[in-house]
């Protein structure tokens, strides 16, 4: 059965975190989805304004968390600021961890948008160094990407392959992370 993630876009993301699990986990075989938080399906990044064409808005399908093997995250300011705020995110995270299903977030998004639902309670993670400095009721790691049960972190753009790597190993398999990283030749 082919394996299903969801990646959540809002304005202001860090591109490379976004794209980069996006191109891997499709490379190994994953149906991804993207999805705008906001009622636009044109999302706009932080850098450069660089600009992304999501596949369907939250809103739009909200109460599908049943649907969705994960959910990815993608950090930048402000972008997982706007994951936050938004609702349907929060409501989709809280279905998400109810369901056991996989919750991958990664530079400040940790920090931003996991910690305040209490999703990093009594878990190892890392994010963007600097932004575990107030979090508390969780073990923060220099790790470049931590697991943990079902919450995958990660700290930042220049760790987001090993990130998807990660997820594709939790997602898929052992051989289809072989697979991928000898094709990027990472």
């Amino acid at each position: 059965m082919t394996k299903k993630a969801l990646v959540l876009l809002a304005d202001g993301f860090e591109e490379v975190e976004a794209v980069t699990p996006i191109d891997y986990l499709r490379r190994a075989g994953v149906e991804v989805t993207t999805a705008s938080v906001s009622a636009d399906l044109i999302v706009t990044g932080r850098w450069g304004g660089i600009r992304i064409t999501a596949d369907t808005v939250l809103r739009e399908i909200a109460g599908s968390a049943g649907e969705w093997d994960a959910v990815i995250l993608p950090g930048g300011i402000p972008g997982a600021e706007n994951l936050a705020a938004s609702k349907e995110t929060v409501a989709l995270l809280k279905e998400m961890a109810t369901a056991g299903k996989l919750i991958c977030a990664i530079c400040a998004s940790p920090a931003v948008v996991l910690f305040p639902l209490g999703l990093l309670d009594g878990k190892k993670f890392t994010c963007y160094p600097g932004m575990e400095e107030k979090l508390t009721d969780a073990l923060w790691l220099p790790d470049r990407v931590v697991a943990d049960g079902n919450i995958i972190t990660s700290q930042g753009a220049g760790t987001a392959g090993e990130f998807a790597i990660a997820i594709i190993e939790k997602l898929v398999d052992e051989a289809a992370v072989c697979k991928i990283a000898e094709a990027i030749l990472l």
